[in-house]
Parts: C-alpha cells; structure tokens; sequence
C-alpha cells in the first residue's frame, strides 16, 4: 500500500513539473507591419536583429506585405518589447490582427 502510494505521488509530481514546463515554454507568434521594410536589405537588417532577440524563436519576413511574423517564447519576451526591437534597428513595426498585412506595393511607398 505505501508503495503504491509513493508511485502515485511521483506520478503526480512529474506529471506537474512537466505541465508547469509546458506552459512556461508557451509559444506565441505575432505579424508586424514593417513600414520601412522595402528592400532585401531591410528584411537582412530584420532578420540579423530580430531573430537573436531573447525569446525569438523563428522569424519570417515577406517584403511583398512588409510584415514581418514572429515567433517567441511568452515567458522571455513580448509584443511591446519586440516592437521595441524593431523602432531600436530604426524600423517602426506596427501588430497586424490575424497574421493580415498591408498589400500595398513597396514600389508605391513613396507615391502615397
């Protein structure tokens, strides 16, 4: 019975532990509207900066929308301090709902 007990009780714990483990590793990913994001340069500048930010765990720029989606670990980092990331590269990144970017033209940037 006592030992019964004792294998319940590790069960328990090691089925906690790895749930708090789980939820602290909580990934999230977030798109930004890059508006200075026109060139292949700008997306290299994103992504030799943004992706080595604490907590980044993958990074995809498309220069046609000029959003840039990010990955990241809930627990290291967040959606203000990655804008932050971008306005300290002298991009100014703006949180897109549902992944949606801006379809205008990079070559229409300065038209506007």
């Amino acid at each position: 019975m006592i030992r019964l007990l004792a294998i319940l009780i590790c069960a328990v714990f090691t089925f906690s532990t790895s749930y708090a483990q789980d939820v602290k590793k909580k990934k999230e990913t977030v798109t930004f509207f890059v508006e200075g994001m026109d060139c292949a340069n700008c997306v290299k500048k994103i992504e030799k900066n943004i992706a080595f930010e604490k907590g980044v765990t993958d990074l995809k720029c498309d220069l046609s929308t000029r959003t840039a989606a990010v990955t990241y670990r809930a627990d290291k980092t967040s959606k203000t301090k990655l804008a932050s990331a971008f306005n300290k590269i002298g991009m100014e990144a703006t949180p897109v709902d549902n992944g949606a970017g801006c379809t205008v033209d990079p070559a229409k940037k300065s038209e506007g």
